[in-house]
């Protein structure tokens, strides 16, 4: 929680917030803790002991105060609150396989359908998804990770010219999964793996991004269908929100949704 809050006012200017940038040295940038307690209307000491990690029994209306001194998003507000209560009671989810009913699911969609555990792992897949990122049946469990496949698998990991912006939504994800689940012995193995073999992921880690994404873009080389440009929508399911389901789509009528007319047919 501690590096969290200093990672949010180092990237405040004081002048953006009504302080006189040039009011004696700052040895690190952005706002000093004095500066966030006062915008906060609490005192020193207690946003010291915030930053501390001395949170036992902090209200949220001091916690919705330091979020608008420290202007965090939607995202940032509920991971700091996740932070500051963390779950200590419930053990690490198992997150190893999806439903029949999902996978059903799955084969009746046309288009590349993954199930994702809130890992990042793949735990349920359609024939449209091998023929677009690989076969996962062949791959050992372990490797059956989205963030594992894009920034540790360079034959995969190559096909993406957007690999930094892969590693920061990545950390977004797993910075607000790590707060979900604290006791996630899994989870924290994996975000150690990243750390140390991925430069994007530790660069993103280390800035505490956090963020979530259920929409976008990917642009990838394709071994056999070339260079596409792929929208991908991603949705949770009501009563289990840590399963969630990822579908690559395409406008109609382009090169890239005729790739996936064909690998429907793979």
């Amino acid at each position: 929680m501690g590096e969290f809050l200093r990672s949010r006012r180092a990237r405040i200017r004081p002048e953006d917030v009504g302080f006189a940038s040039g009011s004696g040295p700052r040895r690190v940038p952005g706002l000093r803790r004095e500066e966030v307690a006062h915008l906060a209307g609490v005192s020193v000491d207690y946003y010291v002991r915030l930053e501390q990690g001395r949170n036992r029994g902090v209200s949220d209306a001091v916690l919705g105060a330091v979020a608008d001194a420290l202007r965090l998003d939607a995202d940032e507000r509920e991971h700091l609150v996740r932070l500051a209560r963390p779950d200590r009671t419930s053990g690490a989810p198992g997150d190893r396989s999806a439903r029949p009913g999902v996978r059903q699911l799955l084969d009746w969609i046309a288009a590349p359908a993954l199930a994702v555990g809130h890992r990042l792992d793949v735990l349920a897949w359609n024939r449209p998804a091998c023929a677009l990122i690989t076969d996962f049946a062949a791959l050992p469990r372990a490797e059956r990770n989205m963030a594992r496949l894009h920034l540790l698998n360079d034959e995969i990991g190559n096909r993406y010219p957007d690999r930094d912006f892969i590693a920061q939504e990545a950390v977004g994800h797993l910075r607000i999964a790590a707060g979900r689940h604290p006791r996630d012995a899994e989870l924290h193995w994996l975000i150690a793996e990243l750390t140390e073999k991925s430069p994007e992921f530790r660069h993103h880690w280390e800035r505490h991004a956090v963020r979530t994404k259920s929409f976008g873009h990917k642009r990838l080389l394709h071994p056999e269908a070339g260079p596409l440009t792929l929208a991908y929508e991603l949705t949770h399911f009501p009563h289990d929100p840590d399963l969630s389901l990822l579908v690559y789509t395409a406008a109609p009528d382009t090169p890239e949704a005729e790739a996936l007319r064909v690998m429907a047919k793979a």
